[in-house]
C-alpha cells in the first residue's frame, strides 16, 4: 500500500514524489509546510488553500503549487480526491517563490496517474524517470489562472479583504469601505492595486466567484449561492464569473 502521509514522501531520493489521497467532504488540514515544493492536483471536488499572503481556490482539474516550507491549511468543499506531487527544489530552474493555480493539462493528468502506479522508488533510467521528467515539465509551461485572492500587508488594506472574505454579499461602496478601514478613498484605491494587482472592484469580484465555486462545491442551490455573494440572480452571477475567469474556467453548475 503506498503511504498517504506527505512526511514520507519528503525525503524520497527521486525528483517527484506522488501521494494519492481522498477527503470526506468538509474536511481540512491544520496549517502546516512541507520542506518539498507541492503540487496539489484535484482530480474530484474543490480544494480551498490559505496562507499569510492570499486564498487560493483549486477545482477540479487545476492545481496548486505551493513552495517549500510555505505555511498553508487546505479546506476540502464536497468529497475530494486529490494527487500531490512533492517536488525536489532541486529539480526546478527557478524555485517558485510564490503559490499559483494551474489549469492541469491532459497530459500532466495522465503523467501523474501514471507516476502514481510506478513504485516511489521508480526507475530513474526507466519509465517512472520519463514520466517525473514529463510533470516536471508540464508544471513548468502550465498557464497560471485568476483562481487566487492575494491579500495586501497593509493592516487597514487586510482588514478590507478580510472583512469582504467574511461577506462577500455585502453591498457597501468603496467609501463605505475606505471609512471602515481609517483610510481615504485615495488610499484604499492606490493600495489594492499596488498591493494586490487588483482595483477594489475586481478584487471583490474576485472574492465573490471564489465563494461561490466553494459553495456550489458544497451542494448549495445556484439560487442561494448567487444570494450569498451579493447577486440577484445567477444570471448575474454567471456574468461576474465569465468576466473573472474567462470563457474556459470553471463554473458554478448546480442546477438547482
Amino acid at each position: 500500500m503506498r503511504s498517504t502521509d506527505a512526511a514520507d514522501y519528503q525525503t524520497v531520493p527521486r525528483a517527484v514524489a506522488v501521494m494519492p489521497k481522498t477527503f470526506a467532504a468538509a474536511s481540512r488540514t491544520d496549517r502546516h509546510f512541507h520542506p518539498r515544493a507541492q503540487l496539489l492536483y484535484a482530480t474530484a471536488g474543490l480544494m480551498m488553500a490559505s496562507a499569510d499572503d492570499g486564498t487560493w481556490v483549486v477545482p477540479e482539474g487545476h492545481a496548486l503549487l505551493i513552495p517549500p516550507r510555505l505555511p498553508h491549511a487546505v479546506a476540502m468543499h464536497g468529497a475530494v480526491a486529490m494527487c500531490s506531487a512533492y517536488l525536489d527544489p532541486r529539480a526546478f530552474a527557478a524555485v517558485p517563490e510564490r503559490c499559483r493555480v494551474i489549469a492541469v493539462s491532459p497530459l500532466l493528468a495522465a503523467a501523474l496517474a501514471a507516476l502514481a502506479e510506478e513504485p516511489v522508488l521508480y526507475d530513474e533510467a526507466g519509465r517512472g524517470g520519463h514520466l517525473a521528467a514529463l510533470v516536471l515539465d508540464e508544471v513548468g509551461h502550465a498557464p497560471e489562472t485568476p483562481l487566487a485572492l492575494p491579500l495586501p500587508r497593509d493592516p487597514r488594506l487586510r482588514r478590507v479583504c478580510l472583512g469582504l472574505i467574511a461577506d462577500p454579499a455585502c453591498a457597501e461602496d468603496l467609501d463605505a469601505w475606505a471609512e471602515r478601514a481609517g483610510a481615504s478613498r485615495r488610499t484604499l484605491t492606490r493600495g489594492f492595486r499596488r498591493e494586490t494587482g487588483l482595483s477594489f472592484g475586481d478584487w471583490r469580484a474576485r472574492a465573490r466567484v471564489i465563494r461561490a465555486l466553494a459553495l456550489t462545491a458544497d451542494g448549495r442551490p445556484a439560487g442561494h449561492v448567487a444570494a450569498a455573494v451579493g447577486y440577484r440572480s445567477r444570471h448575474a452571477l454567471r456574468a461576474t464569473v465569465c468576466r473573472v475567469l474567462g470563457a474556459d474556467g470553471p463554473r458554478p453548475h448546480n442546477p438547482g
